[in-house]
């Protein structure tokens, strides 16, 4: 069971009638329905010419199809692509043509957006989703490939601090190693639904949400987009058990004035991280919504669970650290810089075509680089103090500063631009853009916010701006951003 094909297999054996996965109002899976569907999802993809080893993107909200269709990929042993819902025509554009994708799956119009209509690189295959079941009726007989551990199973993008995304590379058996991990600690099983509102598209939702149900036998109830409301609802009428995300989630729960009136007994297990979690918003997501474990975790998309809390943990090791290793990971904090590296059979197998950058973040004794500054306590917790580099997260998502100056670098009248994050109580952080106009020229607000909006996806869009007649550098011309967070503060 080291290949997702072997395990859909292995789930339809061990679980057969159990629920699998919940399309609400429209239809239910078991472990045994899911099988099939998910062979034929693979053989109409192979009917329509993907082969072992092509990329294939997936452009699409969390829905009962993105599971399908992703399983359907790795059974056709495709590689799978997921692209990020919040991404701009052009910036999906990229994607596409940096990973050679053959084939895309995407959503019909969505929230008011016609992703296909704003591509202008389309793969030979291109399947809307409007248009599933049409797609699906052309499959013929063909032999489904063999897949092994080490092949490569998905490519997730992520940003370094060039601005430039880099595709993160990992293998079967280490997406299912996670998964693993990550459902053990959490001790799930068939009794548990599980609410995805993590994006698919992101490791966190991908592998310890699709996956991590797939390895266990619970329930994926997958939602589109956060709405208090629509989750309410679901926790309620679905029995929904585990629902991981940021702390932003749970806020919005705890302050919707209809939480009191809903019956939401069910709930047992709630995952976090991404920003700091307050102690107090530890013992308001126990004492008013009722979750008898809240863990804390670490981990990024090279590695995915690098870090965990243990159910029993004390508040104040859940709400101070991100637990000890997990997922067969070695953690350290490096002698010079106080930076956290990890090591471990789950490290990516490094980043799509960009040698350099693999070499510059796994060095030559297998340690990823995190970027991230850290302690280990005396029981091996890890606490995140601090950031190497500019990096900053806004709502759960992150945001790398590079990529928008160099957006905001093209705006008519910018002669140069800084952006640093910046403490929000909702968000977490959110992104303020420090702009130096040209001489003579003026530049506001509204044109830096609304040229961004045109470029980026929402949560990467700063929240302010501060206009400058010049910003604080070092000798060597760079700019000191730590002043401006100090500024900011």
């Amino acid at each position: 069971m080291e290949t997702i094909p072997a395990a859909v297999a292995h789930a339809a054996r061990e679980f057969g009638h159990e629920p699998a996965l919940v399309d609400p109002g429209v239809r239910r899976f078991d472990f045994a329905d899911l099988h099939d569907e998910v062979q034929r999802v693979a053989r109409a993809l192979v009917t329509a010419g993907i082969e072992p080893g092509d990329r294939v993107a997936l452009w699409a909200p969390n829905s009962a199809k993105w599971v399908l269709a992703a399983l359907g990929v790795w059974t056709a042993g495709a590689v799978l692509v997921p692209v990020n819902m919040r991404f701009t025509g052009p910036e999906a554009d990229e994607i596409l043509h940096r990973s050679g994708a053959r084939g895309l799956i995407v959503t019909g119009p969505f929230l008011g957006t016609d992703r296909l209509a704003s591509l202008t690189v389309t793969p030979p295959l291109v399947v809307p989703l409007p248009q599933w079941e049409t797609f699906l009726e052309a499959e013929t007989e063909p032999r489904l490939p063999s897949v092994r551990p080490d092949d490569l199973a998905d490519i997730l993008y992520t940003s370094g601090t060039t601005g430039r995304s880099k595709g993160a590379m990992s293998a079967h058996r280490q997406s299912l190693g996670v998964a693993r991990a990550w459902a053990g600690i959490g001790g799930l099983s068939t009794r548990d639904r599980y609410l995805v509102v993590n994006p698919f598209f992101h490791s966190f939702g991908l592998k310890a949400g699709l996956l991590a149900c797939l390895v266990s036998g619970a329930t994926i109830v997958p939602q589109a987009v956060f709405d208090v409301p629509r989750t309410l609802d679901l926790i309620e009428h679905e029995r929904i058990s585990v629902l991981p995300g940021p702390p932003t989630l749970y806020i919005g729960l705890l302050d919707h004035p209809a939480r009191v009136t809903r019956r939401l007994g069910s709930l047992r297990l709630a995952v976090t991280g991404a920003a700091t979690v307050p102690p107090v918003l530890i013992d308001r997501i126990r004492d008013e919504l009722g979750f008898a474990t809240v863990l804390t975790a670490y981990g990024l998309t090279e590695a995915v669970v690098a870090t965990m809390c243990r159910p029993g943990d004390p508040t104040r090791t859940v709400a101070h650290t991100s637990g000890r290793a997990a997922a067969g990971f070695e953690v350290r904090i490096g002698d010079k810089d106080g930076e956290v590296l990890l090591r471990g059979p789950n490290v990516m197998l490094g980043y799509l075509d960009d040698p350099a950058a693999t070499a510059e973040a796994v060095d030559a004794d297998g340690w990823l680089h995190t970027g991230d500054v850290g302690e280990l306590d005396e029981d091996g917790n890890l606490r995140i103090t601090d950031r190497l580099r500019d990096m900053y997260i806004c709502g759960g998502f992150n945001v790398y500063p590079a990529e928008v100056e160099r957006a905001l670098a093209a705006l008519p009248g910018v002669a140069e631009v800084a952006v640093v994050g910046v403490p929000d109580e909702r968000l977490g952080e959110v992104g303020r853009a420090f702009v130096v106009p040209r001489p003579g020229m003026t530049v506001d607000e509204a044109a830096v916010l609304g040229f961004c909006r045109e470029r980026l996806a929402g949560y990467k869009v700063p929240r302010s701006v501060v206009l400058r007649a010049e910003l604080p550098h070092n000798a060597g011309g760079k700019v000191l951003k730590y002043l401006l967070r100090e500024e900011s503060r």
